[in-house]
C-alpha cells in the first residue's frame, strides 16, 4: 500500500482564511470609495441633462403656441401667468362685388380668397370656429370683448374660377374697423383661449384651454402638467406699435436633487394684423 507524505497534505489555516477575506474587504473597500465619485457624476450629469432637456422643450412649445397667437391678444398676469388666444389660419376677404365683407352694414357672410379645401386638414376652417378682423386690443376693437368676433354657422362653401370660399356667419355682424391689407384670422372653436400658468409651490406649469373668451385674465391652472419640478419661472410681454414685433421673455428653472438649471427664451409675436 502507497503511503502519502504528510508534508504534501497541508491546507488553509483558519487564520489564513481570516486574513484573506479582511485584505479582499480592505481592497473592495478601495475600490467602492474610488468609483463613487465618477458614479455619482455621471447620475448629476443625467439629471443635469433631463432638467436640460424638459426646459427647452417646453419653453420652445410655449414659444410655438405664441407665434400662431392673434395679433395684439398676447397678456400676462404679474409674472406667472400668460394668456392668448391662438389662430389656425387666417385669408383674406373680398373687399368689393359680390361676397365682399361690408363694414357699413352687418352681414351674415363675406367671401374668402382662395380654397378653404386646399388648406391642411388641421388648418382649414369649420363651423363653430370664431373669425376675426383688425383685432387691435383696445376698446372697440379687443377680441376679448367680442368686439371684432363671429361665429361661423356652417361649413364653408366654395365656387368660382378662381375658387373663393363663402363663409357664413350664426348672426348679422359689423366688424367695427377693415384690415388695411384685407386680412382675417381664425380662432379654433375648442381653443378660444390657451394659459401658461406657474406654480413654484407645486413644482409644475400647466397648459390650460378654454373654449369661452374672458375679459380680464383668468389664469386657471386646470390643464395638463407640461414640466415639474419647476422652482421658478417669469413671463414677461412687452408691447409695441403695429409696426414692429412685440417680445415675450421667459425664464424657466428646474430643481430636481439639489440641480438647478434655468433656461431664458425670447419669443417675436407678431402684431401686425
Amino acid at each position: 500500500m502507497t503511503r502519502r507524505n504528510p508534508l504534501l497534505q497541508r491546507g488553509f489555516t483558519l487564520i489564513e482564511l481570516v486574513m484573506v477575506i479582511v485584505i479582499l474587504g480592505a481592497l473592495g473597500g478601495i475600490v467602492a470609495v474610488w468609483m463613487r465619485g465618477p458614479i455619482d457624476a455621471y447620475f448629476a450629469s443625467v439629471r443635469r441633462a433631463a432638467l436640460t432637456d424638459i426646459a427647452d422643450t417646453t419653453v420652445r412649445r410655449v414659444g410655438r403656441d405664441l407665434r400662431t397667437s392673434l395679433p395684439n391678444s398676447v397678456r400676462t398676469s404679474g409674472t406667472t401667468c400668460l394668456e392668448f388666444i391662438p389662430t389656425k389660419t387666417g385669408g383674406r376677404y373680398r373687399q368689393s362685388g359680390t361676397g365682399a365683407l361690408d363694414f357699413s352694414a352687418a352681414p351674415t357672410s363675406f367671401n374668402m380668397l382662395g380654397s378653404n379645401a386646399a388648406l391642411p386638414a388641421d388648418q382649414q376652417i369649420r363651423q363653430n370656429d370664431v373669425v376675426v378682423v383688425y383685432n387691435l386690443g383696445i376698446t372697440g376693437s379687443n377680441a376679448y370683448n367680442d368686439d371684432n368676433t363671429a361665429v361661423i354657422n356652417a361649413a364653408p362653401m366654395e365656387a368660382g374660377t378662381p375658387a373663393e370660399t363663402t363663409i357664413s356667419l350664426t348672426r348679422a355682424t359689423r366688424f367695427p374697423l377693415a384690415s388695411g391689407s384685407s386680412r382675417f384670422h381664425i380662432v379654433p372653436s375648442n381653443e378660444l383661449m390657451v394659459a401658461y400658468v406657474c406654480n413654484a409651490g407645486t413644482g409644475e406649469l400647466r397648459r390650460t384651454v378654454s373654449a369661452t373668451l374672458s375679459v380680464a385674465p383668468t389664469c386657471l391652472a386646470t390643464g395638463p402638467v407640461i414640466a415639474s419640478n419647476v422652482s421658478s419661472c417669469n413671463f414677461n410681454y412687452s408691447s409695441s406699435d403695429l409696426q414692429r414685433n412685440a417680445l415675450v421673455s421667459m425664464s424657466l428653472q428646474l430643481t430636481n436633487a439639489g440641480e438647478t438649471v434655468s433656461l431664458q427664451h425670447e419669443v417675436h409675436v407678431g402684431n401686425t394684423p
